[in-house]
């Protein structure tokens, strides 16, 4: 099946993840720390991202210190503080305080060099209207401004509005052809308020359709098919978005073609695709 979904995480701090079935091209794990914790990694085969959610901390990356990384209590109270981390690199991660850090990773082999993302660097796209149940704000953390830092790796937090639909129109991108680029995708979900929940359909031409119930914690990845989602009325969704390419970078979305229409109905759907990049 090209295509999980993974319950809530347990917290054993090791890999939700990595590199294996549906998404061999995907790193991702979540790291909690209390104050005073360490957390240590080198991954030969994958470039990463070190986005703390919530609470501080020191990050090394060979030895390059990046000091007080994370400015934000949780992922409703502003942009990320992020860190970028070369494959093979010796990663350590110091807890200034209780902290809970997203680990965001993307299979390539080129030497590259550590940088920090601050959150005036982080690049926001506003998508669709409360009036078409498809609004959304999408943070890029690694996007277009990052295209010549970076291997194939693409990192994002999303926030749709109540009641609203994201990955939308239908679309997908698991096909190297005119119109459309192989890109491995990762959905890791929060809700507010966290009693909230929502909907992630999967399908393939052809295939029968799947629809999950996506709680917080959750984790849906996948390297095939056209995937929106739906967030419960009453309720804001987060989706931290990791997007790896097969042979680019550059994301091209394949929209389904009955739905193409709905395309020029939504705002920001130019601006969205431009940052994929």
């Amino acid at each position: 099946m090209p295509a999980k979904l993974i319950r809530a995480y347990d917290n054993r701090n090791e890999a939700i993840l990595g590199g294996g079935a549906p998404a061999e091209l995907i790193y991702f794990n979540l790291v909690k720390l209390a104050t005073g914790g360490v957390h240590t990694y080198q991954l030969a085969e994958f470039e990463t991202a070190i986005v703390p959610l919530s609470g501080s901390c020191d990050v090394s990356v060979d030895g390059v210190k990046f000091d007080a990384v994370g400015r934000r209590t949780h992922v409703w109270s502003g942009a990320a503080d992020s860190v970028y981390a070369g494959p093979d690199t010796e990663v350590k991660i110091i807890a200034l305080g209780d902290c809970e850090i997203a680990i965001a990773g993307g299979r390539w082999d080129g030497r590259m060099a550590p940088f920090r993302v601050t959150p005036d660097e982080v690049d926001m796209v506003d998508v669709g209207s409360n009036e078409t149940k498809s609004r959304r704000r999408i943070f890029h953390i690694l996007g277009n401004r990052q295209a010549d830092h970076v291997g194939r790796l693409l990192v994002s937090e999303l926030y749709a509005d109540e009641g609203c639909w994201s990955g939308y129109p239908p679309h997908k991108h698991d096909t190297d052809q005119p119109g459309e680029t192989a890109h491995q995708e990762l959905y890791h979900w929060r809700f507010d308020p966290p009693s909230g929940f929502g909907t992630q359909l999967w399908y393939e031409d052809g295939n029968e359709p799947q629809a999950y119930v996506t709680r917080p914690g959750d984790t849906f990845a996948f390297s095939t098919g056209y995937h929106p989602t739906a967030t419960s009325p009453g309720h804001a969704s987060y989706i931290f978005t990791i997007l790896v390419g097969k042979t680019q970078r550059s994301l091209v979305q394949n929209f389904e073609e009955v739905h193409r229409p709905l395309m020029a109905t939504i705002p920001g759907i130019d601006a969205m695709r431009a940052k994929f990049r």
